[in-house]
């Protein structure tokens, strides 16, 4: 049976760390990380990411500033309130809530945000950053996983890695961090000729996909470490609905060395990434020089 990889022990460590860092900050520096999530419109989902994104704020210690919209805002107010926050000295970090309504065009939100303020690293300029192997924001999902890869395995340099999904947001990214550590690495995706046999060469498999239990067990081969980033819900017993992933848990479990579950594994580290990156911004803008590790 594989090992369980707890994530959500693991990012309250980071959270832990990241609480340490700022009050460090605010005792030698007089500094307070700030951070400011924008949300535009009532998505359930979203109101209670944005709620937990803001109590795990507070209790690192860091100043927490909530913008929410009705889902009537146009793009030129969105982009005013954008540009306040990029001006103000207090936030050192802007995360806009996705998705955005159909009137606004994200990618101009993203791109009008201050690469050096923008934490979730989707900004065109953090993301050349990541793709030549300069230093920048990185996109908090696969920044976490890849912390996780790393407590689990050490030096992954030589492994070969199988990232399944494509994505701007997880599959991308998280390619471009794999090959920085020196993985031999395969974007997979929905047109991928004998997807089940390119997974089974993976000692690394990211699953992120969005199809909920897509990945069954003998698609891993035996000793890998699985991470799965996909979030689904499917009806379950007596009509309520359930988490699962992208990987079938229960056949994979079988057969991997190590594996994330869902939920407890990724999800997790996808706020306590925010929270490091925030802080990284904010000593960056003060040229002060943290090793949050």
């Amino acid at each position: 049976m594989a090992k369980r990889i707890d994530g959500k022990a693991f990012a309250q460590g980071v959270r832990e760390r990241v609480g340490e860092a700022v009050s460090t900050l605010q005792r030698d520096h007089g500094l307070t990380p700030g951070l400011a999530v924008v949300l535009v419109g009532e998505d359930p989902a979203s109101q209670v990411y944005v709620r937990n994104k803001g109590k795990q704020t507070v209790e690192a210690g860091m100043k927490s500033f909530e913008h929410k919209l009705p889902d009537t805002t146009s793009e030129t107010e969105l982009l005013a309130l954008v540009e306040q926050l990029n001006a103000d000295p207090d936030v050192h970090g802007i995360l806009v809530q996705l998705p955005l309504p159909d009137q606004i065009d994200s990618h101009a939100v993203i791109n009008a945000i201050n690469p050096d303020k923008d934490v979730d690293g989707f900004h065109l300029i953090n993301v050349g950053r990541l793709s030549t192997g300069a230093s920048g924001l990185v996109p908090c999902t696969p920044l976490g996983c890849l912390m996780l890869l790393k407590d689990e395995l050490g030096d992954l340099s030589g492994k070969n890695a199988v990232v399944v999904g494509r994505s701007n947001i997880v599959g991308k990214p998280m390619a471009a961090l794999l090959l920085a550590e020196s993985c031999t690495v395969t974007i997979a995706h929905s047109r991928t000729q004998d997807l089940a046999d390119v997974c089974r060469e993976a000692d690394i498999l990211v699953a992120a996909v969005g199809r909920p239990q897509m990945i069954p067990g003998d698609w891993v081969k035996p000793g890998a470490t699985v991470i799965d980033v996909g979030i689904n819900r499917v009806e379950g017993d007596e009509g309520k609905t359930r988490l699962v992933g992208d990987v079938d848990y229960a056949s994979a479990e079988a057969v991997a060395g190590a594996i994330t579950p869902v939920p407890g594994g990724v999800g997790p580290m996808t706020i306590a990434c925010l929270l490091r990156n925030t802080v990284q911004a904010a000593c960056a803008a003060n040229g002060i020089a943290f090793d949050l590790d």
